[in-house]
C-alpha cells in the first residue's frame, strides 16, 4: 500500500500517519457525540432514549458493514474503499450538523456509520499490509494508541465545542479534518491491484448473499440484545428476534461453506490461532465491557460525582492503553504472543475480582480508578499480541475482511457485556426490593445496586480466567518462521506450514 517510489523504511509512517487521521477522527467522535446527547434531546425536545439512536443507528451500521466493507477492500482495493468510506463519514457530518430536525440527524449519523464501517474496515488491513511481518506487533500497538488517544480526546472536545460553539460543531468539526486526511491518504497510499487479483489473475466476485445473511444476523443480534433487559428476554419480540438471528447464521454458515468466494472464508477457523484468538478476543471484551460501563454510573449515581469529575477520573485508565499497546506489540514480534496475551487477561481477571469483592456503596475514588487502569493495562497488555498472532495465520488477501472482524468481535462483546452485567446487577436489585432498573440507582438503593455488581463481576472475572487458559492452550508461530521474503510484498502467501495453523 506505499507508494512505489517511496523508501519504505520511512513511507510506513507516513502511510500509518495517513491512516491515522481516519482512525483518530471515527473514535473522537464517538465520544464528542456521546456528550453532546443531553444537549441535542433539548434542542429537539426529546427524551434520552430517543436521541441516544443518534448513537445506537451510527454503532448498528457500523456493526452490520464491517465485515462487507473488509471483504470489498480486499477484492477491490483497500485505499479505494477506504477514501470513499473517508467522504461518505465527512458528507454525512456535514449532513449531521446541518440537520433540521432529530430524524434527519439520526438518517446522517446511520449514514456516517456506513463511511465509518469502510475506514475501520480497510485502515488497519492497509498498516498491517504496510509493515513487514516481525513488525506487525508494533503496527498494531500503535493503532491501538491511536484508538486510546481518541477516547481521551472525544469527551473533552465534544464538552468543549458544546459550550463554546454549539452541538452542531461536533459533527462540523469533522469536515476540516477529514478533507485533510483525504488528501494525505491520496497523496501517501498507493492503489496497486487487490491482492486476490495479483494472486490468482482473476477478481473473485462479492458475495452478496453472505453479506446480507451476516447483516441480518448481526442487526438482529445486536437488537436483541441491546434491548432483552428492556423489552423483556422472554417477549414475543426478542423471541423473534433471536430467531431470526440463529437462522441467518445457520444459512450464512451453510452459504459460506459453499460459495466459490465467500465473503468470510469460514474454513479458516480450523487453524487454531484464528479459532482461540478469536475466541479470546471476544471474551477480554466481554469481560472487561462491564466495568468500563457500570462504573461511570457508579461513580455518578452512588458516590454522587459530577459527569465532568467522572471524566477526568476516565482518564488514567486511557492512558494506560495508549502507553502499554504499543509496547506490548512491539515486544510480542520479538518474544511471542503467549505471555502477553495470557498475561493481560490473568490483569483483567484480577481487577474484576477486586471489584467483586473488595467494592462497596462507599469505596474510595482511588480503588475505581486503579482498578480502571489495571483493566485498560490488560486491555493494552492483551489486544495487539492477540490481533497480531491471528493475522499471522491469515493469507494477505484475507487481511480486510480478519481485520474487520477482529472489530466486529470486539463490538459485539461489548455490547453483550453491558446487556449480561445490566441484566444481572437489575435482577439483584429486584430481588432485594428495588426497582429492577438502573434509573433506580442512588445512595439510597447502593447497597443492592453494589450487590448486583459484585455478581457481575464475580462472572466477568471466571469469564477472563477461561480467556487466559485459551491463550496458553493455543500454541506459539516460532520466531524463526516470521521472517522471510513474503512479509515484504502485498499479496505474497504467508507459509502455511506454521505451528498452530
Amino acid at each position: 500500500m506505499l507508494k512505489p517510489t517511496s523508501s519504505r523504511a520511512s513511507s510506513k509512517w507516513l502511510v500509518f500517519s495517513a491512516l491515522a487521521i481516519g482512525t483518530f477522527l471515527s473514535v473522537v467522535d464517538h465520544g464528542s457525540v456521546l456528550v453532546a446527547l443531553p444537549t441535542i434531546g433539548s434542542h429537539f425536545g426529546t427524551d434520552l432514549p430517543t436521541v441516544q439512536w443518534v448513537i445506537v443507528g451510527y454503532a448498528l451500521a457500523i456493526s452490520v458493514l464491517l465485515l462487507p466493507m473488509g471483504r470489498l477492500g480486499d477484492l477491490v482495493g483497500r485505499k479505494q474503499i477506504y477514501i470513499a468510506g473517508f467522504s461518505i463519514f465527512i458528507v454525512a457530518s456535514a449532513l449531521a450538523g446541518a440537520s433540521p430536525n432529530l430524524g434527519l440527524l439520526i438518517g446522517a449519523k446511520v449514514l456516517q456509520g456506513v463511511g465509518s464501517a469502510m475506514i475501520q474496515g480497510n485502515s488497519m488491513a492497509i498498516v498491517i499490509s504496510t509493515f513487514s511481518e516481525t513488525e506487525r506487533g508494533k503496527a498494531l500497538g500503535s493503532h491501538l494508541s491511536v484508538v486510546g488517544t481518541g477516547a481521551v480526546a472525544g469527551p473533552a472536545l465534544g464538552g468543549f465545542l458544546v459550550s463554546v460553539l454549539d452541538w452542531r460543531w461536533v459533527f462540523l468539526i469533522n469536515v476540516p479534518i477529514g478533507l485533510i486526511g483525504i488528501a494525505v491518504g491520496l497523496l501517501v497510499l498507493w492503489g496497486g491491484r487487490p491482492s486476490e487479483e495479483a494472486e490468482g489473475g482473476g477478481r473473485p466476485a462479492f458475495d452478496w448473499m453472505g453479506a446480507v445473511l451476516s447483516g441480518v444476523a448481526l442487526l438482529a443480534f445486536l437488537l436483541v440484545v441491546g434491548n432483552g433487559d428492556r423489552v423483556g428476554w422472554t417477549s414475543g419480540p426478542v423471541a423473534a428476534g433471536a430467531a431470526a438471528a440463529v437462522i441467518c447464521l445457520a444459512g450464512f454458515i451453510w452459504w459460506e461453506l459453499r460459495v466459490d468466494s465467500p465473503m468470510l472464508e469460514l474454513r479458516l477457523f480450523r487453524r487454531k490461532l484464528v479459532t482461540l484468538g478469536v475466541a479470546a478476543g471476544w471474551i477480554s471484551f466481554l469481560g472487561t465491557a462491564a466495568a468500563r460501563f457500570m462504573m461511570p454510573l457508579y461513580l455518578q449515581e452512588v458516590l454522587r460525582y459530577s459527569p465532568w469529575k467522572v471524566g477526568m477520573f476516565m482518564i488514567p485508565a486511557a492512558f494506560c492503553m495508549v502507553i502499554v499497546g504499543p509496547v506490548a506489540g512491539r515486544l510480542s514480534d520479538r518474544y511471542g504472543w503467549r505471555r502477553f496475551t495470557a498475561g493481560g487477561l490473568a490483569i483483567s481477571a484480577a481487577a474484576s475480582f477486586i471489584l467483586a469483592t473488595r467494592l462497596t456503596p462507599a469505596s474510595p475514588v482511588i480503588l475505581v480508578i486503579t482498578v480502571l487502569m489495571l483493566l485498560s493495562t490488560g486491555t493494552g497488555l492483551f489486544n495487539s499480541p492477540n490481533n497480531s498472532s491471528i493475522m499471522s495465520a491469515v493469507e494477505r488477501s484475507r487481511y480486510g475482511v480478519i481485520s474487520a472482524l477482529t472489530q466486529l468481535v470486539r463490538n459485539t462483546a461489548n455490547v453483550t457485556s453491558v446487556a449480561v452485567s445490566t441484566t444481572i446487577v437489575v435482577v439483584v436489585m429486584g430481588a432485594r426490593g428495588v426497582a429492577p432498573s438502573l434509573d433506580a440507582v442512588s445512595p439510597e438503593v447502593a447497597g443492592a445496586f453494589v450487590s448486583g455488581l459484585h455478581r457481575a463481576f464475580l462472572l466477568m472475572g471466571v469469564l477472563l480466567v477461561v480467556g487466559m487458559i485459551l491463550c496458553l492452550v493455543r500454541g506459539e508461530t516460532p520466531r524463526e518462521m516470521l521472517a522471510g521474503p513474503e512479509a515484504e510484498t502485498e499479496g505474497a502467501a504467508p507459509n502455511h506450514s506454521r505451528e498452530g495453523r
